[in-house]
């Protein structure tokens, strides 16, 4: 009797612990995912249509825009090489009709008076006739978000013509605005003028010519044109970098007016002109008329970038296929800036520095 106690003691026994719960295995530790690459390189064009483009950085970002031709539409993004890649907010659509209705060019964005505004062109149709300049405002921190209300039209009355393609510079204390327009209601030669302003959508006092198409780089295609003025400081000199000739001209290209960072921008005399163009064409590169230009820092604050637009092909002209393309500039021993050559389309180049 004892030993069948012991044998069923012995199965009681087996049986529990056969019952109770085996150990965990040991955790597998997880296969490592390695980071994605961080891309270092980037390739032109930025986008695949982008007349005109303009940057705007502020607080960490780079707003950008562009011509449209039917709105004004602002991107933003924290690394400019990759703009292509932002969303695209429509922060203004036209009225059906009227004076500022067709043709929207060459909006640029810009913060003054501690409130964002927009410059633009536009006319009520047939492309070119009434081509004049509007004002847009926004008070919000961000602006992508916020409300922008119409300032109307900025123009003199006394010398109110055709007028496109503003831009801001501010010296010695005092704003202007510059612009491409016609001398008078006649001609349709295209010229550049400066006025000073009372606020960010009124002028005061008269208008001042600064540049004329005199050289013959200047005066190819269908008008003689000096157009896109944008402002570039560098040390104690002031520059002012256009587009010349005709953008139906594959020979479109900049050309660059200097002064000093004190001098009165008002008065013509204070500017001189380089007399050969400073950044043309380079059919090898698949850039044919290069211009309307912008200007921005590297997120780090150590590298010049210039912003422009190009045609991939021969005799694409003034059309939407002209796209936006960066590339670094450096400057020379007497200041001037020195923009290079147009980079090649489809060839990588390292990106700004700092992103």
């Amino acid at each position: 009797m004892i030993h069948l106690r012991s044998i069923a003691a012995s199965w009681l026994l087996l049986g529990l612990l056969a019952c109770s719960k085996a150990p965990a295995p040991a955790p597998v530790p997880p296969t490592p995912v390695p980071p994605l690459p961080v891309a270092t390189t980037f390739t032109n064009p930025l986008l695949s249509s982008g007349p005109d483009p303009w940057v705007y950085q502020k607080d960490g970002f780079y707003y950008y825009m562009a011509t449209t031709g039917n709105n004004v539409t602002l991107r933003k993004t924290a690394k400019m090489a990759d703009v292509g890649n932002a969303p695209a907010t429509v922060v203004w659509t036209p009225p059906s009709n009227g004076s500022n209705s067709r043709d929207i060019w060459a909006p640029e964005l810009h913060f003054l008076d501690g409130k964002w505004y927009i410059y633009f062109t536009a006319g009520p149709g047939n492309c070119c006739g009434g081509q004049r300049l509007w004002v847009l405002e926004n008070s919000a921190a961000d602006p992508t978000t916020g409300t922008w209300l119409e300032k109307g039209r900025i123009f003199n009355p006394n010398q109110d013509f055709w007028a496109i393609d503003a831009t801001i510079l501010e010296q010695n204390g005092q704003r202007y605005l510059l612009w491409s327009g016609h001398d008078n209601a006649a001609t349709e030669e295209q010229r550049l003028y400066i006025s000073a302003m009372s606020n960010p959508w009124t002028l005061t006092g008269p208008r001042v010519e600064l540049s004329r198409p005199e050289f013959s780089w200047e005066r190819q295609g269908v008008l003689p044109v000096n157009e896109g003025p944008q402002i570039l400081k560098h040390g104690d000199k002031t520059f002012l970098v256009y587009s010349a000739s005709h953008c139906t001209t594959d020979d479109y290209a900049l050309g660059l007016l200097s002064t000093t960072a004190t001098a009165d921008p008002m008065m013509a005399s204070s500017w001189t002109k380089t007399p050969t163009p400073v950044f043309v064409k380079n059919p090898a590169a698949s850039a044919y008329g290069p211009g309307h230009n912008a200007f921005f820092k590297s997120k780090d604050g150590q590298q010049d970038w210039l912003l422009y637009h190009a045609n991939s092909r021969a005799g694409q002209g003034c059309s939407n296929e002209r796209n936006p393309r960066m590339q670094p500039f450096t400057y020379r021993a007497d200041g001037t800036p020195d923009f290079g050559t147009p980079a090649t389309v489809g060839v990588a180049l390292p990106r700004p520095s700092g992103e």
